[in-house]
């Protein structure tokens, strides 16, 4: 199981960017996915998350500018972000809860590979 995320990219403030997150190979069930950020010098944050049933969470600082999705059909996740501010500027990373066979025990956490976002002032 792989998740590749995508669409990071250089913006302006107040620009918009849509970031996806796709994840291959064979899987039971993923269960939530989330984006996370981290920025300079700082640690890796939470920023947004969802449900399998489309439940959605975000962070104080993100809240009403970014808008996290997903589609369990194509197990594909996207992050709409909007209204940016250069301190958005980050390696975003999309992570998923998956249970890759009904045999497993449990289910475990995947982490796709980042991509950077920045944003000027």
């Amino acid at each position: 199981v792989q998740l590749q995320a995508s669409g990071g990219g250089l913006v302006q403030a107040g620009g918009s960017l849509r970031l996806s997150c796709a994840v291959s190979g064979s899987t039971f069930s993923i269960n939530a996915m989330a984006w996370y950020r981290q920025a300079p010098g700082k640690q890796r944050e939470l920023i947004a998350d969802i449900t399998r049933t489309g439940i959605d969470k975000y962070e104080e600082s993100v809240k009403g500018r970014f808008t996290i999705s997903r589609d369990n059909t194509k197990k594909t996740m996207a992050l709409d972000m909007n209204s940016l501010k250069p301190e958005d500027t980050a390696v975003y990373y999309c992570a998923a809860d998956i249970w890759v066979d009904p045999a497993d025990a449990m289910s475990k956490m995947y982490w796709g590979q980042g991509t950077l976002v920045t944003v000027s002032s």
